[in-house]
């Protein structure tokens, strides 16, 4: 296996500082080097010691290292990785963490030809950003997807295997045409359903902005949490991914419209049945220890 002794993360958002602090608590033998586009983040990323150091110029950032991780939104991969070019090692390994993947093979192979490239997607986050958000413990238990070309040499992809497993996460290795299709129906369209719930709820004239806060009940409450995450970082996923987000949201029009129809008729076996079997799904999450039964998902009141 290919030693890993050096990594950069650009990028020191929730997922690119919560690296850096599982490095630290759980690979400490690691040197790790630290940039992000705003100057603002790499002041505050130095006064929390996020990295080894922090440094200006992303390309000075990725010197020696052995593996970069390019913690940016989807949009800017391309321009992200323009600016390590310089700085790259010939036999270093790029990855990144974003929510789509097809997209993000792409951009990386076409500005770095002659690297190896490994996009992965580490399956955890919040719904808060910057890099005092991150934790640790953020990828405990969480599964990290690995999307390798057919070209990628087997060292580096067992050493990029053995680094998120070092970080206390699952692993699986998965096409990236498939990747952003399953996380289309996991993860992007509840989050778009989540935004046009929250947006839709604000702009009804009957209901008054105080209303909706006041009576929140725990659905629209955990929905508004959900609508609480990055923009921009959403604004490119739904753009890099849209093909399998529209092929998803129209699955999901036509059972919205059956369910629809079954109100109106009064079907309730119809509704019965859609709901056993979401409550199903509920209890396959918990088994496999992506969530626990805690009442009311583990809130401290």
């Amino acid at each position: 296996m290919m030693a890993v002794g050096r990594v950069a993360i650009v990028g020191l958002g929730l997922i690119g500082s919560s690296v850096a602090r599982a490095i630290d608590e759980r690979l400490p033998h690691m040197v790790v080097t630290g940039h992000d586009a705003s100057a603002a983040v790499r002041e505050q990323a130095r006064d929390l010691g996020l990295c080894t150091a922090i440094v200006d110029d992303p390309a000075i950032a990725v010197t020696d290292a052995d593996l970069v991780i390019l913690a940016v939104p989807v949009g800017r991969m391309a321009e992200a990785a323009e600016a390590i070019a310089p700085g790259l090692k010939a036999d270093a390994i790029i990855t990144d963490v974003g929510s789509s993947k097809a997209g993000v093979a792409e951009a990386l192979a076409r500005t770095l030809p002659n690297h190896v490239i490994i996009p992965a997607h580490p399956v955890a986050g919040t719904e808060n950003s910057g890099p005092a958000a991150g934790f640790a413990s953020l990828f405990d238990g969480r599964w990290c997807i690995v999307t390798p070309g057919a070209d990628v040499p087997e060292d580096a992809l067992a050493a990029l295997t053995g680094f998120w497993q070092g970080l206390g996460a699952k692993v699986d290795v998965m096409d990236a045409a498939h990747h952003d299709m399953v996380l289309a129906v996991t993860s992007h369209l509840p989050h778009l359903i989540a935004y046009t719930i929250v947006g839709t709820a604000s702009e009804l004239e009957e209901v008054t902005e105080s209303e909706v806060i006041k009576y929140s009940a725990g659905g629209f409450r955990d929905f508004t949490r959900i609508a609480a995450s990055d923009p921009v970082m959403w604004r490119d996923v739904f753009l890099a991914n849209r093909d399998a987000v529209l092929a998803t949201l129209q699955r999901f029009n036509e059972d919205l419209t059956a369910l629809q129809q079954a109100i109106r008729r009064g079907d309730g076996d119809k509704l019965e049945d859609w709901f056993t079997r979401t409550r199903a799904i509920r209890r396959s999450i918990i088994e496999q220890g992506q969530d626990d039964a805690a009442p009311d998902f583990g809130r401290k009141h």
